[in-house]
């Protein structure tokens, strides 16, 4: 279950996402160029520090971009390539936003739900008072009965892919949804307009 606050956010997802997808060759999307956020859904940190959330980006075109994001209270060493933005959040304070592929508790959440048939968490509101609605759904296709905890990653992007070195196998991660990908146990994720898979596991 992961824990949403309502709460002010300076600058916005939608702020971030417009000045850093530009910065990123994968996403061809121009300086200026309009994006909306078409689904989303979240995995839970187990020990509950790391907000982990994947946005699905529609663009101009009508390509989607899997962008997903990882929020922090302080500073992830040696991750400094992969900052997102730095935040402002109206109840928990400065926050720092990475892509997550550059995480270790990404890579974590992700490889597990991937390897053991997983799926998103359920969005409980702050004030105890319900849930949220959900934006978008994922499942993994694995049937493993655990996996292991990954504590170390080493990403590299080649064109429209990034692969997440975990140390138990490798994440390949499709930056843009439909994005040609290898065999192997996937993610996969659904929204209103949409579906694909997302990631596949690798030995």
């Amino acid at each position: 279950m992961a824990v949403i606050h309502q709460a002010e956010l300076r600058p916005s997802k939608a702020e971030a996402l417009a000045a850093w997808l530009p910065t990123q060759p994968w996403s061809s999307v121009p300086a200026g160029g309009r994006t909306t956020v078409a689904g989303k859904f979240r995995f839970d940190d187990p020990a509950g520090e790391v907000g982990v959330e994947t946005l699905i980006v529609r663009t101009d075109d009508g390509r989607f971009l899997h962008a997903p994001l990882t929020y922090r209270g302080a500073p992830l060493a040696g991750a400094e390539a992969f900052l997102v933005t730095e935040m402002d959040h109206s109840v928990l304070g400065r926050r720092w936003v990475y892509d997550a592929v550059g995480d270790p508790v990404y890579a974590d959440v992700l490889r597990r739900a991937i390897a053991t048939g997983g799926h998103e968490a359920e969005l409980e509101r702050a004030a105890g008072t319900g849930t949220w609605d959900k934006e978008g759904t994922a499942r993994g296709s694995g049937t493993a009965t655990d996996s292991p905890t990954v504590t170390d990653v080493a990403a590299r992007t080649e064109g429209a892919t990034t692969t997440v070195d975990t140390g138990y196998g490798h994440i390949v991660v499709a930056r843009v949804v439909g994005t040609a990908l290898p065999d192997g146990d996937v993610l996969t994720a659904e929204w209103s307009d949409g579906s694909g898979v997302l990631a596949v596991l690798l030995p």
